[in-house]
């Protein structure tokens, strides 16, 4: 933890020439993932021909690497730092309606820097930011991200335990976010949709806590205008009353967000993960 936390000290400049060295290895020597990834942006963008695809893989790794750097250095960063570099734009669409003594919901994308949002929003309401994650194998980098994403007091909480505790504070006024982008485990899997070109599972716990208690729903559009800065709108998915909505309705929703998301920065969204490595069973 030490090494990690004087790493942290150096300007995000100095971490971003070893950004530079990681992209190199990540993407030339190794190919981490590299088979993933080229499959998954193919199968996403299968208007693009080879050329254009791997130039989308090449900006994914800089934008891998680079928030690499931007995670460790989040361990040191001011909040007057931080709020320039992670900028959320309408946040009174979340903010307010805390203040309000409300409970939001957030389904976000795992799009490049979403710890750095997640750090930036819990700067602005603390101990009413709560986070649902699953907990990581490794119980040294465990304790490392419970260092950055509690840094300003916002709260974790492990995904098997999710619903009871949200049952335990269901009056308690808060932003809840959730990655709503996960691939579920076959035993949890519910509900099928198309999403960039293919069948894809999806969580849908976001949906069902949002009718069953009337909460708000907003998700945030990420745009990266230059190196080492974020741009986060938040938009709202749904909002109550949910009496005439259709099944599925605020999950599509967020779909639609999602791709639209993907499509406007390809290079943002997280091709490494195997998120279709599930497939939709045959009727």
């Amino acid at each position: 933890m030490l090494l990690f936390r004087l790493f942290s000290k150096l300007p995000l400049e100095v971490l971003f020439i070893f950004s530079d060295l990681f992209y190199l290895l990540a993407y030339y020597v190794l190919g981490y993932r590299k088979k993933i990834v080229l499959s998954n942006i193919k199968h996403a963008f299968p208007e693009k021909n080879d050329v254009e695809v791997r130039a989308i893989a090449r900006k994914f790794y800089r934008n891998f690497t680079d928030s690499m750097a931007e995670t460790i250095k989040l361990l040191t960063m001011s909040e007057k730092e931080l709020l320039r570099r992670f900028v959320t734009k309408n946040s009174n669409l979340v903010f307010d309606n805390v203040a309000n003594g409300e409970i939001v919901i957030g389904m976000c994308g795992h799009f490049f820097n979403w710890e750095g949002h997640l750090v930036a929003a819990s700067s602005q309401v603390s101990d009413k930011c709560e986070t649902i994650y699953t907990k990581l194998s490794q119980p040294f980098f465990e304790k490392l991200m419970k260092s950055i994403r509690c840094r300003f007091g916002a709260i974790l909480t492990e995904r098997k335990s999710f619903q009871r505790t949200f049952l335990r504070n269901r009056n308690q006024p808060r932003l809840i976010v959730l990655a709503a982008d996960q691939r579920p485990n076959l035993a949890d899997i519910r509900y099928w949709a198309p999403f960039m070109n293919r069948e894809t599972a999806f969580f849908e716990g976001g949906e069902k806590l949002a009718k069953k208690f009337n909460t708000k729903v907003i998700y945030a559009h990420t745009s990266k205008p230059k190196r080492g800065h974020y741009v986060f709108e938040y938009q709202t998915i749904a909002q109550p009353p949910y009496t005439d909505d259709l099944a599925h309705s605020i999950t599509d929703k967020f779909i639609a967000l999602l791709e639209n998301n993907i499509k406007d920065s390809p290079s943002l969204y997280l091709w490494s993960h195997n998120r279709w490595k599930q497939k939709k069973p045959k009727d």
